[in-house]
Order: structure tokens, then C-alpha cells, then sequence
């Protein structure tokens, strides 16, 4: 019987350190799951919106009409970070490159 209760713990001992061994690696694969289903649905599309704004930027050429913190205007100049639009006849104003969000295609 004796010999029986020390099988018994030995099968116990085992299974657990199985069961523990398994819940970790478990708990990494899901890790990574979750890591995989926040990059594919939050950081990928994020990245491509902001390649695509930046390609829309680079694109911009003086005449172009667009729409900058909610005025449209005409582009006059293209400096590095600025640009000025035209918002009425003779009415110039500068704003931030990153303040357009749209270029109307002619």
C-alpha cells in the first residue's frame, strides 16, 4: 500500500510540474496572439494611413488647392515645414504643412 501512495505522489509531482510547464508556454502563445492581433488591427493600418498622408504631402505643387485646418486656399509657396495659401484674392496666410488635410485633385 505504501508503495502505492508514493506512485501516487510520484504521478502527482509529475502532472504538476506538466501543468506548470504548459500554462506558461500557453500564456507566452497567447501573448503573442494578442501582440499580433493589435499590430494587424491598430499599428499596420496606422502605419499606411500616415505613408499615405506623408505621399499626399510630398505631392503638394504650388497651384494645388487645398484644405488646411478648415479653409480652403491655393498654394503660393512649398517652404520645408510651411506653406502659404492663398485663402482670397490678395489675402495670403502661412500654415503648418501638417494642418492640410486634403488635396482637391483638378
Amino acid at each position: 500500500m505504501e508503495n502505492t501512495v508514493e506512485t501516487a505522489n510520484m504521478v502527482a509531482n509529475n502532472t504538476a510540474a506538466a501543468a506548470e510547464q504548459g500554462s506558461w508556454f500557453g500564456m507566452l502563445v497567447y501573448c503573442a496572439v494578442v501582440f499580433g492581433i493589435i499590430y494587424f488591427f491598430m499599428v499596420r493600418p496606422t502605419k499606411k494611413r500616415m505613408a499615405e498622408y506623408q505621399k499626399m504631402l510630398d505631392s503638394l505643387k504650388v497651384g494645388a488647392r487645398v484644405l488646411a485646418g478648415g479653409i480652403y486656399g491655393t498654394v503660393k509657396t512649398i517652404n520645408e515645414k510651411t506653406i502659404e495659401l492663398e485663402i482670397a484674392k490678395g489675402v495670403v496666410v502661412e500654415v503648418n504643412k501638417n494642418a492640410i488635410a486634403d488635396v482637391e485633385s483638378k
